[in-house]
């Protein structure tokens, strides 16, 4: 039987994985900074555009990002390499209360998300799993990130994927980023412009732009949407063999993860109790303009050691345990995790340097489970853009790819559930 229950208390971007007594803790990079974005031809074309001449929006047309600029991981001298996280704000909350501020209703809310970032990736599997399709509308801005921020596709543009449009939101039609959302929410407002939000298009206002708690507000069994009147819009437990998997969102799944920053950073703390770091969410990326060969190895190295205690819990389970993370109910782990797995073949072992091995032929059961969810369950493939995963980090992270150079596979961009590569053949 598959289920979903929401918590309400949720660090944005950790998740907690538990191995027996060990932690488990996975690297995941971030695209959690404010993007612009270029149109794109065909898959693999010769006649792929050239991000920098094609956005209009970019403050400068030189490879490398200014100094300090919006693009900027790290400070100018910053060796450390870490990508710190500002303190959100924008942490509202849709609840049926009376007096709440935004309470559930039906086509009131919308989200912004990214094909190419993991955490708007996580709001867009949980709101399709959910059977909010009718509920909550969404829209995908443009995957190149520039100087001003995600930006909207302009019209007539021609990008991949389902909804990437102009800013959809009546009163809208002047904005050509997403920072405009931000600056009509709060004009004075001074932080990064990211993805995914969660928006009020009654107020004009943003509600939330933490995905994991915005991940919370769209569940089913969370405070906010079950009971909404229309008969078979959302997905109740007695209409569960009608609608299919639906992650469970609860205290006791995150209880089986230990600090573990999805593929989001080495493990940050070692320690029960989180450092004030830690509880900001502090994020780091393997820079390699940044970083200095020890400092590379040591967080390449916490990477792997952490795939491979992944992998060791998948091993351990026994047949009949169920398809999933925890068995035979689809959770957040499956919904974090996958969102960085389904991403690191493509970019992060090319463009993060993290060639120990990669999925397809160094971890064959994560490989299983991850494809599983990819071919068997729609909300996760029909999310998945690999275009714009691909020709996001590889040409908006200038600081690391300076060329702009996208790599070409590996081809396909998911296997088969039926075929492996020669490698893990040979297993």
């Amino acid at each position: 039987m598959k289920t979903h229950i929401l918590a309400r208390s949720v660090r944005p971007t950790l998740l907690h994985l538990k191995q027996s007594t060990k932690s488990v803790a996975l690297l995941h990079f971030s695209t959690r900074s404010p993007a612009t974005t270029t149109s794109i031809t065909p898959r693999y074309s010769s006649t792929i555009p050239n991000a920098h001449q094609q956005t209009r929006t970019m403050s400068s047309t030189s490879s490398a990002p200014a100094k300090g600029g919006i693009t900027s991981w790290v400070k100018p001298g910053d060796t450390s390499g870490e990508f710190k996280r500002q303190v959100s704000s924008f942490r509202s909350w849709i609840s049926r209360d009376a007096g709440a501020e935004f309470p559930p209703e039906k086509g009131r809310y919308h989200i912004y998300a990214s094909y190419a970032c993991p955490w708007a990736h996580r709001t867009l599997i949980t709101r399709r799993l959910k059977g909010l399709d009718d509920v909550i509308s969404f829209s995908v801005v443009h995957w190149h990130l520039g100087e001003k921020g995600w930006r909207f596709v302009e019209k007539g543009e021609d990008v991949p994927g389902d909804n990437v449009v102009p800013d959809p939101v009546d009163g809208h039609g002047a904005f050509t980023h997403l920072r405009d959302l931000y600056f009509e929410s709060e004009k004075d407002y001074q932080g990064r412009f990211t993805v995914p939000v969660l928006y009020d298009k009654k107020t004009k206002r943003i509600v939330s732009k933490e995905s994991s708690e915005i991940s919370c507000i769209l569940s089913t069994e969370g405070r906010p949407f079950h009971s909404l009147p229309e008969p078979g819009v959302l997905h109740r437990r007695k209409k569960r063999e009608k609608v299919g998997a639906q992650p469970t969102f609860s205290r006791s799944s995150r209880r089986n993860v230990a600090p573990f920053h999805p593929l989001q950073s080495t493990s940050p703390r070692r320690s029960t109790r989180p450092t004030k770091d830690l509880r900001q969410n502090q994020q780091f990326v393997l820079h390699p303009l940044r970083h200095d060969a020890g400092c590379l190895r040591a967080q390449c190295r916490s990477l792997f050691e952490a795939l491979d205690r992944a992998e060791a819990h998948l091993a351990a389970k026994k047949e009949g345990d169920g398809p999933y993370w925890l068995g035979n109910e689809l959770t957040e782990v499956d919904i974090r995790l996958f969102v960085t797995l389904i991403r690191f073949d493509p970019v992060y072992v090319q463009h993060f340097k993290c060639n120990i091995r990669d999925i397809r032929s160094g971890y064959p059961r994560l490989h299983a489970w991850m494809r599983n969810l990819y071919w068997n369950e729609p909300a996760f493939k029909d999310t998945t853009q690999f275009e714009h995963i691909k020709w996001h980090y590889t040409k908006s992270h200038t600081q690391i790819n300076p060329y702009s150079i996208t790599p070409v596979g590996p081809l396909p961009d998911v296997l088969p559930l039926d075929d492996e590569v020669p490698a893990a053949k040979k297993q």
